[in-house]
Parts: C-alpha cells; structure tokens; sequence
C-alpha cells in the first residue's frame, strides 16, 4: 500500500523528480535506519532478537485492545477502548475528506500551539512565573499554580488524581515542618555544562547551596575553579553525574562530591546516550570535558559498560572508592518492572534511586527520541515504592523522583506515591529566563540559558534569588497541605496514598482510565517494616585492600613524600588504588603530584577496576594479570601491567587485562604487556595507551589521548571515535576498522620518531620481548603501521591552521582604524541609563510563542 501510495504522489508531482524506485529505495532505507535506531536503544543486535521482543509498554490503552492486538503487552492503566480508536480515525477522515475543506497546519506535538495540542508549559504560566520569582508578586504565583495545575490535568496521569482531606486531623500550619528544612529535600536536574551556559548552570548551584538543596553538573565535568567560595557564595554542584560517557570525570571531579549519581538511563530519551554539537563545544567546554573544541561529543548508552546488576555494582563499588563521604545513586527510568530492577539496585548497595520520568526536557535528543519513549513518573515511582516495600528494602535506600514537577500539588502526590526527595529541572530554568524555545541543541538560545555564544550569554538576566525565591513558595505551599492532611513532616507523607482517589466527575471520552495499581497502600501490603529511608547501607569500606595500605602511604599522599608498598594481590581485591587517589585528590586537587611519588607493586591477579580513577603522582605495577575495568577514569596516574617474570609464553599472543579497560580515561598512562579483551579505551579523551593487541570494539567513541596497538584488533575497531589518535600494527586492519568517522594514514616524520620512543618505553617498563622486537625492526615495521586519524578532529585542526596562518599575515599587515560611527537609531538615542533598566525588568508576556 505504502509503495502505491509513493507511486501516486509521483504522478501527480508531489514527490521530488526521481525515479519510483528510487522513492521506494529511500523509503525503505529510512525505515531501515528507524529499525536500528530502537533496536541500538533497546541494546538489540539483531533482527531476530527485535521480532516479537515485546520491548514496548502500552499507555492508556484498554485491556479489549490489548487482548485482540497485542497479546502480551503491559497495559497497567487501560484506557482507550476500539470504539476510541475508530473515533479518532473517523475525525481525521472528516478534516481530510468533509464537506469543509480544512489547512492541515501545525497541531502544536513539539511546540505550543494556541488551539493546538495540549503542553504543561504553556505562555501564561511561565511569564505568571517568572513575574513572581522577580518581583516576589504572590498573585502572580497563584496564577501560575492556576495554569499549571489545569496543564497537569489535561496532560498527566496525576491531573487524574484528587488529594482527599479530612478536615477533622487539620493542624496548625505552626505544627508542619519548616520550609528551610523541606527545600533541603529539592534536587536542580542534570542539566550539564555545555548543554546550558556557564551563567545559568552557576546560578543554579549558588541557588541550591544557599538553600542546603542540591544542584547536579550533569556529564559534562565541571570546572574545579567553581569549588572556591566566592563572595560568600559556593559555584559547586554537589551532584556530580557519572554517563556512560564519562566526560571529565576524574578522581578529583568525584572527590569533591556529596553526592554521585550514575546515569543508567535518561527518562527523556530512554535507552540513549548524549550528544553535544559542535558549535556548542567551546574551549572552556572542551577543557572542562578533557577534549577537542568544535568537535561534536557522543555519549555511548549505558549498555557499553554495563550489561548487568554485577557491572553496576561494580561501579558502585568503584565510586564509594573514590569518595567515601558521597552516597551513591542510580538514575532509572519509569518503566514496568523498574521495581525488580530498583530492588537489585539496593542489593548492590546504592544509597539512593532516582525514578525518572518521560516528561522531562532535554536540548541534545532528536525528537524521535524524546517522543513515545519513556512512561510517567507515578507508574515507575509507585511500583518502586511497592516492591521495595514488599521486600523490605526501602528502609535502605532514599527515593528520588522527577519529571516536570510544576506545584506543591505535584511534590505532595509525588510524596504520597514514595517519594523522599524531588528533582527540578526545567522550571528552575523558566526561573532563569528560559522562555521554552525549545532550541536547546541550536548554539542560539535568546535569553543566554541554553548557550555558549559569547553574545547570547551577555543576555543572561537570571539570579540565584529567582530559584530561591521558587522553591520558597513551593515548600510554603506545600507546608499547607501538609496541614490540611494533619502530616507534619514529609516523611510521614510518604507512602500515604490513602489520601489520593481518582477524581469522580472526570469524563473520559474514549475509555476509562484505571488507577487503582497506582493508590495501593504499600503499607499495608507488609505491615510493620519501613516506608522511607531509615538506616544506611554498610559498604564496608575498611575491609579493602586499599584501606589497609593507607596508614602506611597516608603521609605521602598529603605531603608529596614519596612512598612505596609492596604486596600480593588476588582477584577479589576490587578497585584497588581507588581510595588512595581520594585521599590524594583532597589534599592536591586536579594537578596532583609528580608521576611515581606514590608507587604499589603488586604480585597475582588483581580483580575488578585495578587503578579505577587513578589520581596523578601515583603508580601500580602489577606482575600478573588483571580483571575487567583495568584504568577506568584514569585520572592522570600509571599503570603497568606485565607477566610474571618467569612466564615463558608469548605476551603478545595471551589476554592479560579483561573487557573495558581505560573506559572514560582522561589522563595518564598504561603500559599493558599483552593482549586486553574487548572495548580497550572506549571513551578515552586523554590518555596514553600501549597494548599488544586488543579484542572488539577497541577505542569506540574515543574523543581524545593517543592508543598504541602492537598487534592484532577485533571487529568494529574506532566506531564513532572523534578525537585522539591511535597507531595499529595489525594484519587484515582495513577490514576490522569502522571507517565512518575516521580516515587511516600512514606515519612518517616526527610522529615516527615519537612511535618509536614510546614503543621503547614500553618494552623498558613491561620488559615485552615483543615490543623490543618492534623497536629492532622499527624502519622496516613503519610502513605497516596504520595511523587512525578522526575526521572530525583532523577538521578542527586544520581549521585551527588556518587561523594560526590568518592572524600571521593579519600580524605582519598594516591595519588602518576605522572612522566611528556615532548615528544611532532614534529611539535608542532617547533612551537613557534608567530607561533601559526598566525595560530589562518588563516581561514580553508571549516572547517566543508563535
């Protein structure tokens, strides 16, 4: 049907002059890459695996539908009946083909509409905002709460919900915790540095420390600077975000944390990783990321370093290592069964979940990943809350929700449902000045929020106050419903959800909305154990290898001493060097100390996350071999992995390092005297790397820091690598590299001269016969060596060049001055100093809106 279709609008001149099977060809062709694309963010490598997958959930679809379309598939709400359906066709058939002729025009799906589809941010309600977080207007704060709360109920599952009140247990607003007490309970969204400007992202931070809150830097790093007090005032996000991608995330990054949230998913954008533009990647971007400016940042999905609930506590594991002060959360997204997933996440010894919702926004998704992916907050919130329970496991963890929370209305159900703790994003923005252009990803944000333009930033108006004063009329607000409820802490408001009921004169048109499954009282499903967080998890810290070598390497660390240990080492001793480059990263910050101040030698087989977030100045030597995770986070330390001495096989022939090894590493280096397994620096952005041969997926996303390989490769070798180098001696290598975004050269020159060098040190410190043959034969071996250059990146330099070769010859000419030109336009001629300041504190009510 499709294809006659094509064919028709061919004949008629609708479609491009191209021949038919052309148009068919393209068809088929975006089809295909639709395919791909959910099939990468489900983690499906196959078309086998997709068919019949079941990977879906249905919202708001009713059970009769269900059973005769979609046998299987979860429907936890019902919802629109086949009577809805044929409804919903039957009016599109009457615009198209009724006897009024109606323009098919934009119906507002991605952007506000007036007339259109229906949004939570609307105009009215963000200029009603920002009118009350300037000027402290509280009737412009309850026109805001007014429109917000109709956009809830046209658009969410909660605008279904009524909060019922019994007038009779009413207490004095006098007797309901203190609004300082419950703002320490809100969270600002991971919205990282490069997505939002620098202004917006700071004023976000100083806000939330004022308030004892917590801001999060999102994946993008942060500038250590912004840890110094300022005027009083503290720039630091206490949130620090550990992506898949890792961007600039180093071993002081995760020191100087209260907190560190791991990136499992992101509601938004379910089951993809980010992107950052180029335009948007800044030198200031670039440094704060530990990559290239101009060169356009991929983010891989959560899947490529972790595949299961032992990867993640592993990673868990690894990040208490690196503070021990910080809890620990996991972000998951609202999906059915998050609660068996929330449940092992606990077991795993997380200190804190975060059920994201879909509502949330993001500026660096394409809409066909923000759009149908993702399920609302209350489902995934109250199933962990639940399961949790039922297992009794709550009392263990911290529960976190977010997802376009508008009013206390929203925080108060969001209680009731299990939630502990409440995270903000895009409003705080709207605070700011956001006027919800939705041009995030484009560089050209007109307030200066969502931008790196130097110009664009210049317009950035918002202040700390603005949040603060936001979050001070939500926690007032809800302080009295609290007291309507008679609930005088929100921890007793946790959980309750006797006090919601689906409102009784709600008219649903299509099919009746069921949500009984979300007002289950978890209490009374197992009566007697904890519904909120009540005792912490026991991450027996001192129980590791790495404890037990501190007293005798504490001194050298906080002085620069340099000190030495000596020990065995076996396969259950976990991220070891971990904790001593915390106590180094505190006391010496980013620069650390000089390289080998602090050495480990050790002897055996080392397990998981050998040297994870190693700091610079100190060193593992390891005789033996060693675990998946080898390097990860490399912060600027060494590592040197070797046989023992008296092996007798081959190294380059043998694995002697596990999977992912070096993942995320940003400086620093590792000599390996062997062969590592699979996705060898994957998302390496500075570190240097000599290995003997490396198994599939080697250097994937690789944004910076040059890889050496002696040896042979796996499949998929350099996919979506954008910055860095890497330099392969492997047979068959044009077949095992991933040539789309990289071009492969020859080395020659300096470059040469500086290969050999390396290789030598390599040979020097592991003591690899191996690479000592290489450096025997290094003329004649040179010709065979492949040189893997990114596009991207070989861009940027050259355009660098060129400006280098532009502002010579500007250097070395003449300039002549121009004549100023003091005729400006009349109306900004009548404008004085004053003037111009009140027009600054006018809102364009509409501003942005079509």
């Amino acid at each position: 049907m499709i294809y006659e279709a094509i064919a028709k609008l061919h004949r008629e001149n609708v479609l491009p002059d191209k021949p038919v099977s052309q148009l068919i060809a393209q068809f088929r062709g975006a089809v295909d890459d639709g395919f791909r694309k959910v099939m990468s963010k489900m983690g499906i490598s196959t078309l086998q695996s997709y068919k019949g997958a079941q990977i879906f959930e249905a919202l708001g679809v009713a059970s009769e539908v269900i059973d005769k379309c979609f046998v299987g598939t979860a429907s936890r709400v019902q919802g629109t009946t086949l009577e809805g359906f044929a409804a919903d066709a039957l009016a599109r058939h009457d615009i198209a083909y009724g006897p009024v002729i109606a323009v098919m025009g934009d119906d507002g799906e991605y952007n506000w509409r007036k007339g259109g589809g229906k949004h939570i941010n609307t105009p009215a309600a963000i200029s009603s905002l920002q009118d009350a977080v300037r000027t402290k207007n509280k009737a412009a704060w309850l026109k805001y709460t007014e429109a917000s709360q109709k956009s809830i109920e046209d658009c969410t599952l909660r605008g279904l919900l009524e909060i019922h009140a019994d007038e009779s247990r009413a207490i004095p607003l006098e007797e309901v915790e203190p609004w300082t007490s419950i703002v320490k309970r809100f969270c600002t969204g991971a919205m990282s540095y490069g997505s939002i400007s620098k202004e917006a992202h700071t004023a976000l931070a100083v806000a939330m420390n004022r308030l004892g809150g917590k801001s999060n830097s999102g994946e993008g790093g942060e500038d250590p600077e912004r840890s110094i007090p300022r005027n009083g005032d503290s720039e630091r996000s206490a949130i620090k975000q550990v992506a898949s991608g890792r961007f600039g995330v180093t071993s002081n990054y995760l020191a100087d944390a209260d907190e560190l949230q791991i990136k499992m998913a992101q509601g938004a954008k379910a089951g993809e990783g980010g992107e950052l533009l180029g335009t948007k990647v800044s030198r200031e971007i670039a440094k704060t990321r530990h990559t290239t400016p101009g060169v356009t940042l991929v983010s891989p999905p959560p899947h490529h370093d972790i595949y299961s609930i032992e990867d993640l506590k592993q990673l868990i594991f690894d990040l208490k290592s690196a503070n021990q002060r910080a809890r620990i959360s996991v972000k998951l997204v609202s999906e059915v069964g998050i609660g068996v997933v929330a449940s092992g996440v606990v077991k795993a010894l997380a200190d804190h979940i975060l059920v994201a919702g879909h509502d949330g926004g993001t500026g660096a998704a394409r809409w066909t990943g923000i759009k149908y992916a993702g399920l609302p907050w209350e489902l995934g919130l109250a199933e962990t809350h639940q399961t949790l329970v039922l297992n009794d496991l709550r009392g263990r963890v911290v529960l976190q929700t977010d997802g376009q929370l508008k009013t206390a209305r929203d925080v108060a159900i969001a209680a009731m449902l299990g939630a502990e703790e409440f995270g903000f994003a895009t409003t705080p923005l709207i605070t700011l000045g956001c006027v919800y252009l939705r041009r995030c990803h484009q560089n050209n944000c007109a307030v200066g929020v969502a931008t790196q333009d130097p110009v664009l930033r210049a317009k950035f108006r918002g202040q700390p106050e603005h949040v603060i004063n936001f979050f001070y009329y939500l926690a007032e607000d809800l302080r009295s419903i609290m007291a309507m409820l008679g609930i005088r802490s929100v921890n007793e408001l946790v959980g309750r959800t006797e006090f919601l009921r689906t409102k009784p004169n709600y008219q649903f048109t299509k099919g009746e909305l069921d949500l009984g499954l979300l007002l289950k009282p978890a209490h009374e499903m197992r009566p007697g154990v904890a519904t909120y967080n009540v005792v912490g998890q026991e991450h027996q810290i001192e129980s590791r290898l790495d404890s037990r070598l501190l007293p005798d390497l504490l001194e050298s660390l906080r002085t620069g001493k340099p000190g030495e240990v000596e020990t065995e080492i076996c396969n259950t001793d976990r991220a070891v060097g971990t904790i001593l480059s915390y106590h180094l990263s505190v006391a010496h910050g980013l620069e650390g100390l000089p390289q080998g101040t602090v050495r480990l030698r050790l002897r055996g087989s080392a397990g998981q996350s050998l040297g994870a977030f190693l700091a610079p100045g100190i060193a593992i030597d390891l005789e033996g071999d060693a675990n998946d995770y080898v390097g990860k986070g490399l912060s600027g330390g060494q590592i040197i992995v070797y046989p023992p001495r008296a092996s007798t096989f081959d190294s380059h022939l043998n694995i002697i390092v596990g999977n992912v090894c070096l993942f995320g590493a940003t400086s620093g280096e590792a000599f390996i005297g062997g062969i590592a397994a699979e996705r060898f620096a994957v998302r390496n952005s500075g570190a240097l790397a000599v290995v003997e041969g490396v198994g599939d997926h080697g250097c994937e996303y690789m944004t910076g820091g040059r890889v050496i390989v002696l040896g042979n490769v796996g499949r998929n070798f350099a996919a979506g690598m954008s910055g860095g180098l890497a330099y392969v001696l492997a047979e068959g290598f044009d077949d095992m590299c991933n040539k789309e975004s990289v071009d492969l050269e020859t080395v020659h020159g300096e470059e040469a001269c500086w290969l050999k060098r390396t290789i030598q040190r390599h040979a020097d410190l592991t003591g690899s016969k191996h690479a000592r043959g290489v450096v025997d034969r290094f003329s004649e071996l040179l010709p065979r060596f492949v040189k893997v250059f990114p596009k991207d990146y070989k861009r940027v330099l050259a355009e660098e060049t060129a400006k280098e070769t532009t502002k010579e010859t500007t250097d070395n000419t003449v300039s002549v001055e121009p004549v100023a030109n003091d005729v400006v336009d009349i109306e900004d001629a009548l404008v004085d100093e004053s003037l111009l300041s009140d027009r600054v504190q006018k809102l364009d009510k509409l501003r942005g809106f079509a």
